[in-house]
């Protein structure tokens, strides 16, 4: 992506009123910025949960994991927040009234490529559908809460509406002894398909 006028951008994002467009945007600005100097971020957590039930779901903040080893200095990430006008500490601030959480590396138990929306702004890299529901599946159960089953069945819902869902790799990915949700996984999915 060429230069990117970063005032613009941000007075764009911030008149956007959908709060799921207005993460979106954001997202693809701050990927832009980290890329640019060799940090490829990657969406996790209950913000990809968002991105891809549309909506459905919000989680009222976006969750980033770096892909590489090599760490991000700290003054760079605060160099490119305030240079969006954004505020806070560490790793979590606020941009154009959005949590922005920097958590780490990136754990991906998935063979499956993370999934890539674009942006006005910049490429969005997502970790794989079918890690998204097996985590949101696990923390639905154990311990179980009625309301993270609400989200789980929500992703549930997503992933049966996209073509592209690799259901061997999401009950790979449930089998495994760090999961542990194959039985859980499968009663959700017919539960959503029967419903």
């Amino acid at each position: 992506m060429g230069d990117i006028d970063i005032k613009a951008a941000m007075a764009d994002i911030e008149s956007t009123s959908d709060l799921l467009e207005r993460a979106l945007k954001l997202s693809g600005l701050i990927t832009t910025l980290f890329q640019r100097h060799g940090f490829p971020l990657v969406v996790v957590g209950g913000s990809a949960v968002e991105f891809y039930t549309e909506g459905g779901y919000m989680s009222g903040d976006i969750d980033f994991c770096r892909k590489s080893l090599k760490p991000i200095p700290p003054r760079l990430m605060q160099e490119i927040i305030s240079e969006l006008g954004g505020k806070g500490v560490a790793r979590s601030w606020v941009v154009c009234g959005l949590c922005i959480d920097l958590l780490g590396i990136l754990e991906n138990e998935s063979v499956l490529p993370n999934r890539e929306l674009e942006t006005p702004y910049g490429t969005v890299r997502i970790i794989p559908p079918e890690l998204a529901l097996v985590e949101r599946i696990l923390i639905a159960y154990y311990p179980p809460s009625p309301e993270l089953l609400a989200t789980a069945r929500k992703m549930m819902v997503a992933a049966v509406g996209d073509a592209d869902f690799n259901w061997d790799e999401a009950e790979r990915l449930a089998a495994l002894p760090d999961f542990g949700v194959l039985e859980e996984l499968r009663k959700l999915r017919a539960e959503v398909c029967n419903g």
